[in-house]
């Protein structure tokens, strides 16, 4: 155990935020840079090495947060590194992108602030890195056997990586030009820099994983061709079909879908663009979702210079506490949460439905129209009497997303079956009803966690080591139908 007396001494305290009106004029992290590791210390000393720790359960991969909570105590920094990595490929990714569910797990959760796991985490790799222990992992010998993984997220480079260091020959193959999926592309660079995922490239390339963009499974290169090509597949593409808003006006120019309007803005930090082709700037911004993907969509806004920004939510604003009722520890809670894109201004509207966009004679959406709505017995209903109007010169969509894609052709080429959400269906060792072709994270599970599609990537790895040798060593954190506390 840390300390004993650790909980009782300090308090939670987290990373220092950089100030709004600073951090609004860059794309960097929001944090303080090096905040963190003055007081990582006394925050890991917080842990109690619990009899039994739900934290284990709430984390999708079982991570060993007490073993190394402890050595960050200690600052043994390279035993903390061993211990966390042992669980997880990517933890710079989680311990910036990740909701912590484990944090919702923590025992000391149950009457006191959790402790800071996700901050513990990060500061841990952090000084992996910045202390070179974070090598390539070469395998000692190959297999002869051959894998492509299709798709470069979370999930696909988990396995990608698990399956290298077992001695096959993988490819990942990514439609976009650069790798990293959503991660690249998706989360802005004031939530995770990108330079996390290149050096994370770089690692893999070193460790054998062969990587190709430019190419989109089903249409560029057929399935069926690429099955004939490698031993294994896996299916790592995400749940990329966007949720619409089918209501009048959606036709309108400067309606977007989130996965539209975000990627642009990251090309302009990748080079690509001088200024994006699409911005917020001097406009009067509606996001439509109250998600993760809604607050990365208010900060690219505010970055942009909107004059106005409004989030929008369907349904009521959540609590601020944990219901012990409907939401019992150690369970994930819904909870009222403000991001750092919130602090950065903005307005945030719950319980309101979207009836029809309003536009102007060129065809430009310029008001959209709402109303307040009621949540009852399963069902939405409108107020009478609550009807109003807000300027809105651009409107992004983020509603979530409704599984995998299916007109480039992948699933039909491959004669895939879906389960009855409409995603990809697998057996207990994530493999489809196609032999040798496997499917991993969202594609698979529906969109979810970047912590459940790292766990995902790492058990398909082991199903597709097993598939091709007859036996594993890899480890295998889930299963397909696993419900952990944290969901």
């Amino acid at each position: 155990m840390a300390d004993p007396k650790g909980f009782l001494n300090h308090g939670r305290e987290g990373a220092t935020s950089r100030p709004v009106e600073e951090r609004v004029k860059d794309w960097n992290e929001v944090y303080v840079p090096g905040s963190l590791l003055p007081i990582i210390s006394k925050q890991a000393s917080r842990c109690m090495d619990c009899g039994i720790p739900f934290c284990h359960n709430g984390c999708p991969l079982g991570n060993l947060i007490p073993e190394w909570n402890d050595f960050a105590y200690r600052e043994d920094w390279g035993a903390a590194y061993e211990r966390l990595h042992a669980t997880n490929n990517f933890p710079e990714f989680t311990g910036r992108l990740c909701p912590a569910p484990c944090e919702a797990a923590c025992v000391l959760g149950i009457n006191q602030p959790a402790v800071t796991i996700k901050n513990v985490e990060v500061s841990i790799i952090d000084k992996a890195w910045e202390s070179g222990n974070v090598t390539p992992q070469p395998p000692e010998r190959l297999s002869g056997k051959t894998v492509a993984v299709i798709g470069s997220g979370p999930a696909g480079l988990a396995a990608a990586q698990q399956l290298t260091r077992a001695g096959h020959t993988v490819a990942v193959y990514e439609r976009a030009d650069r790798i990293g999926g959503l991660l690249r592309y998706g989360i802005p660079e004031f939530k995770m820099e990108k330079r996390h995922i290149n050096r994370r490239i770089e690692q893999m390339r070193a460790e054998g994983t062969r990587f190709r963009t430019g190419i989109e499974i089903g249409r560029d290169l057929k399935a069926t061709d690429l099955r004939k090509r490698y031993d294994a597949v896996v299916i790592a593409a995400g749940a990329t079909m966007a949720r619409d808003l089918p209501v009048p006006g959606r036709e309108l120019n400067g309606i977007h879908q989130a996965m539209e309007y975000l990627p642009l803005a990251n090309k302009v930090q990748e080079g690509d663009f001088v200024t994006p082709p699409l911005t917020a700037e001097g406009k009067h911004v509606v996001v439509i979702g109250g998600g993760d993907t809604g607050a990365d969509c208010v900060g690219t806004a505010h970055r942009q210079g909107a004059a106005s920004v409004t989030q929008l939510e369907i349904m009521p604003r959540p609590n601020d506490d944990r219901d012990p009722i409907g939401q019992p520890w150690p369970t994930f809670p819904l909870l009222y949460k403000v991001t750092s894109a919130h602090e950065e201004g903005g307005e945030r509207v719950y319980s309101v439905s979207t009836t029809h966009f309003e536009g102007d004679e060129d065809g430009n959406v310029q008001w959209l129209h709402l109303v307040e709505v009621e949540f009852t017995d399963g069902k939405f209903a409108q107020k009478p009497g609550t009807e109003r109007k807000i300027p809105a010169q651009l409107v992004t969509l983020a509603m979530g997303f409704t599984g995998t894609d299916q007109e480039n052709g992948l699933v039909e080429q491959f004669g895939l079956d879906l389960d009855p959400r409409g995603n990809i269906a697998r057996d207990a060792d994530f493999q489809t009803n196609v032999p040798g072709v496997f499917v991993a994270g969202d594609a698979g599970r529906g969109q979810s966690l970047i912590v459940w599609a790292i766990a995902e990537g790492r058990s398909a790895a082991r199903g597709v080591d097993r598939y091709l040798t007859g036996a594993s060593d890899l480890p295998a954190p889930i299963r397909p139908t696993d419900r952990a506390l944290a969901v």
